[in-house]
C-alpha cells in the first residue's frame, strides 16, 4: 500500500527530478496534507515553492496561489507549465475575457494551479467564480507582506482573511524568508492560521561571507571586489539615478554591466534580465525593484553601496548570493556619511504631524473641497505639481500622503489599475422606449447589459471602454462619446476616469484634522527607528559576528560564530608566514622608493591578501623600514638594517596572531580606511 511518504517522494520525483526533499520540506508538506494550516519560514533559496506544489499535486481540486508580483507570478506559472503541471494567473493587464476564459477554467478544472495577486481578493468576478471552485490549498507567499511591522508591508494583503470563510475546511500555508519574531505573530493572527504553527529552518548560511567594508571611494572599492571575485554579482543602491550611474562607471572600467529599476520600461526590464541571467552581463546594478523571483544559483557576490532600510531587506537581497551553495559573499561598503543619509531620510519618511495637517489643508484647497463635503470624491493628483503650487518638499509630501491614506483619508490609485464606473438610472421601460428611439445606441446597451447584467440598474459597476468598444466593433473614442450622451439624456450616471494618478476622497473633509492613529503613524515610526538604528548596528559593530548579528535580529540565539565575516578574521588576527614576509620584502622596497601611503601601496599589490598588507605595513612601520615627512605619505628608509627579524622576535607583541587566508581584496577592519 502506498504511504504518504511514497506518493510525495513520487511526485517530486516525477515533476522534479529530486529524489530527496530539502530540509523540513517532507515534514511541511505531510502537515498540509493532514488539512492543517502553517506558516514555513525558509530562507531565501530555501525551496519555499515546492512546499505548497508537491501537496496541491497529491489533492484533488485547484491550488490558490496569493503572490504580491506580476513578473513572480509569470515565473512560476512558466516553471510549472514545463513540467507538465497545467498553470494560469491572473493580473492587472489582462481584458475581462481572458480573466473569464482562466477563472472558468479554474472552475472545471482546466487548472492545478492558480495565481492571483492579493488585490484580486475582493474583486467581485473573482469572488463569484472561487465560490464554484474547489481548492484544495490557499497558499500566501511573501507572507511577511500582511504585517504592519513588516519591511514590506502591502495593505491588500490584509484582505487574504476575507477568502478563509469562502473556503471552509481549506488549508493554509503561509511562506516567507524573512520575518522577525513580531512579524510571524502578526502573519498567524492576520492570516487566522489555526492551530498557530510555525516550520523555521535557520537563517543561517554556511556558504555566504558577510562583509563590512568601510571606504568612502566606493567606486574603487566596487572595483577592486568584482575583479577579484569575478563571477556574477549584484550592486544595491537606493535610487535610479545612482544605478545608472555605477553601471555606466562600471562599463568604463572595463566591467559588463547594465541597471534595473523600476523606471524602465518592462520589455527593456526584461531584456536586461536575461542578459544578466545568461551571463552576458557581469553585474547588474539596481535598486530593490531586481531580485524577487529571481532563481540564479551562481551569484557570486551582493553588494549594498548603500545602507538598505531594514536588516529584513537586505538580508533577502543578501540571500540572492550563492544559492548554488558554494561560497559566496555578501559585502556592504559603509561610510560615516551614510549614517548622516540615513538620519535624514528618516526624517523625511516621517515628518512631523503638523506638516501632515499643512499637507491635510492644502489637499483640501487644491481639490476645492470645502469642509464636511468630499466623501466618495474623485481629481487628478499631481504630487510635484501640487508641492509647487503650495510649497512643499516633495520627499516629506509624499510621505504625509502616504500616511493620510493609510488612514483612510484618502486613495491614491494609478487610473491604469481603475477602471471608470457606471450605472443605469432609468427603469426598464424608460431604457426600452429609449432604445427603439435610438437604435445607434442599442449595441452599447446590449454590451452592457450581456457583461454585467441586471445589476446595472442597482449598484455601480467598473467597466472598461475597450472592451466595450471591442464588442461592439467600434473605437475607444465612440464608446466614451455614447456614453456621455447617454449620461446627457439620464439613461446612465456614467463617470468616467480622468488619466493620470487619482486622488480619491475616503471621508468627507475635516473642518480640524485631528492626530493620525497611533497604529497609523507613532508606534510605526518608533518601529521604523528600531529598524534603522538595527541597520546602522549591523554597520558599525565591530564585536560580534556578522552572522550571529544577523540571526539574533531574527529571533535565532545561542547560533555559533562564522569564522569567515570580516568580524571574526580581525579577531584571528591572521599572521605572516615567513615565505609571506619574504615576498611581501622583495616586492615592497622598490615599490616605496617614491612615497606612498597605506592605501596606494595596497592598490599597487592587487593579488596579496588586505589584511595581509595591512599588518605588514604596520610590521615596516615598527620596524622603521618606511619612513615618511608629511605623516601622511611614506617611503623606504635607505637607512634601516637589512637584519631580518624571526617569528620568534614577532611574537607577543598581540598584533598578528594566526595565520588565516582571505580573499585577495577584500579582507578589510570595518573601521580601516
Amino acid at each position: 500500500m502506498e504511504t504518504i511518504s511514497d506518493r510525495i517522494h513520487g511526485i517530486l520525483k516525477e515533476y522534479w527530478g529530486y529524489r530527496q526533499f530539502r530540509p523540513l520540506q517532507q515534514e511541511i508538506i505531510e502537515h498540509v496534507l493532514q488539512g492543517r494550516d502553517a506558516l514555513a519560514l525558509l530562507p531565501t533559496g530555501g525551496g519555499k515553492s515546492v512546499c505548497f506544489q508537491v501537496p496541491a499535486m497529491a489533492m484533488r481540486g485547484v491550488c490558490l496561489v496569493v503572490s504580491p508580483l506580476i513578473a513572480l507570478m509569470k515565473d512560476q506559472v512558466e516553471n510549472l507549465v514545463r513540467r507538465g503541471i497545467p498553470a494560469a494567473a491572473i493580473y492587472g493587464g489582462l481584458s475581462r475575457q481572458e480573466m473569464e476564459w482562466i477563472l472558468n477554467g479554474a472552475v472545471h478544472g482546466r487548472y492545478k494551479f492558480l495565481y492571483v495577486s492579493p488585490e484580486r481578493c475582493q474583486n467581485e468576478m473573482f469572488l463569484a467564480h472561487l465560490r464554484q471552485m474547489q481548492v484544495c490549498l490557499l497558499a500566501v507567499d511573501e507572507a511577511h507582506c500582511i504585517s504592519q511591522w513588516g519591511y514590506d508591508f502591502r495593505p491588500p494583503y490584509l484582505q487574504i482573511a476575507g477568502l478563509r470563510p469562502i473556503l471552509p475546511g481549506v488549508p493554509l500555508l503561509a511562506l516567507t524568508a524573512t520575518a522577525t519574531p513580531d512579524v510571524v505573530e502578526d502573519i498567524q493572527e492576520k492570516l487566522q492560521v489555526h492551530p498557530r504553527k510555525v516550520f523555521r529552518k535557520s537563517f543561517g548560511r554556511e556558504n555566504l561571507v558577510y562583509y563590512v567594508i568601510y571606504d568612502e571611494d566606493k567606486m574603487g572599492r566596487l572595483e577592486r571586489i568584482v575583479r577579484k571575485l569575478k563571477g556574477s554579482g549584484i550592486v544595491y543602491t537606493r535610487s535610479r539615478r545612482r544605478t545608472v550611474d555605477v553601471s555606466m562607471q562600471l562599463q568604463q572600467r572595463g566591467i559588463p554591466a547594465a541597471c534595473y529599476h523600476a523606471g524602465l520600461p518592462p520589455a527593456e526590464r526584461s531584456l536586461r534580465q536575461d542578459a544578466w541571467m545568461a551571463g552576458k552581463v557581469q553585474v547588474m546594478v539596481a535598486t530593490n525593484a531586481f531580485g524577487m523571483g529571481i532563481d540564479k544559483p551562481d551569484v557570486r557576490f551582493v553588494v549594498h553601496l548603500d545602507l538598505p532600510d531594514t536588516l529584513e531587506a537586505y538580508f533577502q537581497e543578501a540571500g540572492r548570493a550563492g544559492r548554488d551553495g558554494r561560497r559566496s559573499f555578501a559585502l556592504l561598503v559603509y561610510h560615516d556619511s551614510d549614517r548622516l543619509a540615513a538620519r535624514e531620510n528618516f526624517g523625511k519618511s516621517y515628518p512631523s504631524m503638523d506638516f501632515i495637517r499643512r499637507v491635510y489643508d492644502a489637499l483640501g484647497n487644491y481639490c476645492q473641497v470645502p469642509a464636511g463635503c468630499g466623501e466618495g470624491a474623485v481629481f487628478p493628483f499631481d504630487l510635484r505639481h501640487f508641492c509647487h503650487e503650495y510649497v512643499l518638499p516633495v520627499p516629506e509630501t509624499a510621505s504625509a500622503v502616504s500616511f493620510l491614506e493609510r488612514a483612510g483619508y484618502f486613495r491614491l490609485s494609478d487610473s491604469v489599475k481603475e477602471s471608470s464606473r457606471l450605472r443605469i438610472i432609468a427603469d426598464y421601460e424608460v431604457l426600452y422606449r429609449y432604445q427603439v428611439e435610438h437604435p445607434g445606441q442599442e449595441a452599447l446597451l446590449q454590451a452592457l447589459l450581456r457583461v454585467h447584467g441586471g445589476r446595472l440598474f442597482s449598484d455601480y459597476a467598473g467597466i472598461s471602454e475597450k472592451e466595450m468598444a471591442r464588442r461592439c466593433g467600434q473605437t475607444e473614442d465612440q464608446v466614451r462619446k455614447q456614453l456621455a450622451l447617454l449620461h446627457s439624456h439620464s439613461i446612465v450616471d456614467y463617470r468616467p476616469l480622468p488619466a493620470g494618478v487619482l486622488l480619491w476622497w475616503g471621508q468627507d473633509r475635516l473642518k480640524h484634522f485631528p492626530s493620525l492613529p497611533g497604529e497609523v503613524y507613532a508606534a510605526r515610526k518608533a518601529a521604523a527607528r528600531r529598524k534603522l538604528d538595527a541597520v546602522i548596528g549591523y554597520a558599525t559593530e565591530k564585536s560580534l559576528c556578522r552572522s550571529r548579528y544577523l540571526l539574533q535580529y531574527f529571533g535565532e540565539e545561542g547560533s555559533p560564530d562564522c569564522g569567515s565575516c570580516d568580524v571574526c578574521i580581525e579577531r584571528k588576527h591572521p599572521v605572516l608566514s615567513m615565505e609571506d614576509r619574504g615576498r611581501l620584502l622583495a616586492k615592497a622596497e622598490p615599490l616605496l622608493q617614491a612615497p606612498r601611503d597605506m592605501k596606494a601601496f595596497m592598490e599597487a599589490l592587487p593579488d596579496e591578501p588586505e589584511l595581509l598588507l595591512r599588518q605588514f605595513w604596520n610590521e615596516l612601520l615598527a620596524e622603521e623600514r618606511i619612513v615618511s615627512s608629511d605623516g601622511c605619505s611614506f617611503s623606504w628608509n635607505q637607512q634601516a638594517g637589512k637584519t631580518e627579524t624571526t617569528p620568534e622576535d614577532r611574537t607577543g607583541s598581540g598584533m598578528f596572531p594566526g595565520s588565516e587566508r582571505f580573499p585577495a581584496g577584500l579582507a578589510d577592519s570595518a573601521t580601516c580606511n
